[in-house]
């Protein structure tokens, strides 16, 4: 597969599958646009691409603010003058229960980060996919077909909403040329945990704990994720639109 002066927006790339996506189109030659909070990461990751011949385009953005959003296509444009390829990373991870005073504002935070934003991108971004003839891959998760934990309402609500997005935006714009899909993982090994307070032997514990609930035994790496990615984004996969693919070690099956 060749990304070779495709332009391509990855959002959530400073850091597990957005970054290793990021990456892989960079040693395709792809013209990226990376995006994330964390402008140090962001960094990190822009350096990596940029040995690998393809340095990108670095735009600080927090996607579930408008005004953020709306910069994120319109440098990209700018900066590249057109757009192949959106993959809708960015989202967030929360629990919270219904009988939880702070619900609904909870809620409201993961549905503005893990579909709205996603929504608002791919609105953004539709007009150039049409002209280009692009496609769309959004980053589900296996929380949108199994619950696996209580008071996880918000969050997987939040990725069936995408899976079914994903399906609706297949339909109505697959007249126009363009492809959209949907990559759903199960447990991925990225640096969430550091975010949690825990020492290496309760992260080690965390992890073996979690390679007991799929049926494989094993936690997936966010390469394996993006390689998926790239597949779905390339002309590879050109007769495949509105679908959702599971790579979760077989967690959905126990």
């Amino acid at each position: 597969m060749s990304f070779e002066n495709k332009v391509i927006i990855v959002t959530g790339s400073s850091s597990g599958i957005g970054a290793a996506t990021a990456i892989k189109f960079s040693k395709q030659r792809a013209r990226i646009t990376i995006v994330g909070r964390n402008e140090q990461k962001l960094k990190n990751v822009s350096e990596t691409c940029e040995r690998n011949g393809s340095k990108p385009l670095m735009i600080i953005a927090d996607v579930t603010k408008e005004e953020d959003v709306k910069r994120i296509v319109s440098e990209t444009i700018e900066h590249y003058g057109k757009l192949d390829v959106l993959v809708n990373n960015a989202g967030m991870f929360d629990s919270v229960s219904i009988l939880d005073p702070h619900a609904i504002e909870k809620f409201d935070q993961i549905l503005a980060t893990n579909l709205r934003s996603c929504v608002y991108l791919t609105h953004l971004a539709a007009p150039h996919l049409i002209e280009s003839k692009g496609n769309i891959v959004n980053i589900g998760s296996a929380g949108a077909k199994g619950i696996f934990m209580a008071e996880n309402f918000a969050y997987c609500s939040s990725k069936a909403g995408l899976e079914h997005f994903t399906r609706c935006v297949a339909l109505e714009l697959a007249s126009k040329g363009v492809r959209v899909n949907c990559v759903s993982p199960g447990p991925v090994k990225t640096d969430f945990v550091e975010k949690i307070t825990m020492d290496k032997e309760e992260q080690e514990k965390f992890w073996a704990n979690l390679e007991k609930t799929t049926a494989l035994g094993k936690i997936a790496e966010s390469e394996e994720i993006a390689d998926l990615v790239l597949y779905l984004a390339s002309d590879s996969a050109k007769s495949v639109t509105g679908s959702s693919f599971a790579i979760d070690c077989g967690i959905l099956l126990k």
